[in-house]
């Protein structure tokens, strides 16, 4: 049976972890500051519309507009990943004709041929990271509409994520421009990037601006607001 001692002391411990995750969430906003959106200097005492005294961006407590213009280029790159998963992106002429190759043949050809390396690596950065991206830039906006506060911290970080493989959008683009010019220079064959290429590169261009256009901030002012009431 456990004592009065080690039951005052559970409760206690209780008590101290409601009352860490009931404490006010700090922000810069919180605290009168607002960050710059290019170089991330952290100004204090400025109004709205004052210029960076670092970079001369304009300072803005949000980003204008941020749910509004990330909707828009997430709406363009879902309409764009249809035709550039379905026309082709490589069109091959040889001596015995000519081939056309979408982003899924291609992984197909890969992992038949054996280089099934080659071929995770394609369909992961080709046709997985563009989906992923658009999926939880979604969620995200859908979780701020919403004005939800679950998994905050887990939300960050699928931001960072998204941000992080952006770089690594472009791998499909670079296969196609790397095997065109090592089978020209070789004189087998003549490759051309074919009309899904520019959709694709489309998807990777919009994905990235609703990246730029998305204010991560927003997700822990509902925080700040749901603390505030608490307190």
């Amino acid at each position: 049976m456990p004592t009065d001692s080690a039951v005052r002391s559970a409760s206690d411990t209780l008590g101290a972890k409601s009352s860490v995750n009931q404490a006010p969430v700090k922000t810069a906003a919180s605290l009168g500051m607002v960050s710059c959106h290019y170089c991330a200097t952290l100004w204090k005492d400025v109004k709205a519309h004052d210029h960076c005294g670092r970079c001369g961006a304009r300072l803005h407590q949000r980003k204008p507009d941020s749910l509004n213009r990330t909707w828009a280029f997430l709406i363009a790159a879902c309409i764009m990943y249809v035709p550039a998963n379905i026309l082709p992106v490589m069109t091959t002429a040889s001596f015995f004709g000519e081939k056309h190759d979408t982003i899924m043949s291609g992984i197909i050809y890969f992992w038949v041929s054996g280089s099934w390396e080659l071929a995770v690596i394609v369909f992961i950065a080709s046709f997985l990271v563009p989906l992923f991206k658009l999926a939880v830039l979604i969620l995200l906006l859908i979780m701020v509409r919403r004005r939800s506060n679950w998994r905050l911290l887990q939300r960050a970080k699928l931001y960072r994520l998204v941000e992080l493989t952006g770089r690594w959008s472009m791998l499909d683009v670079f296969v196609v421009t790397l095997l065109a010019g090592l089978v020209q220079i070789k004189g087998f064959a003549t490759i051309h990037a074919g009309p899904g290429i520019a959709s694709f590169a489309a998807v990777v261009v919009l994905t990235m601006l609703a990246s730029i256009s998305f204010d991560p901030r927003l997700t822990w002012d509902i925080a700040r607001q749901e603390s505030g009431n608490q307190v």
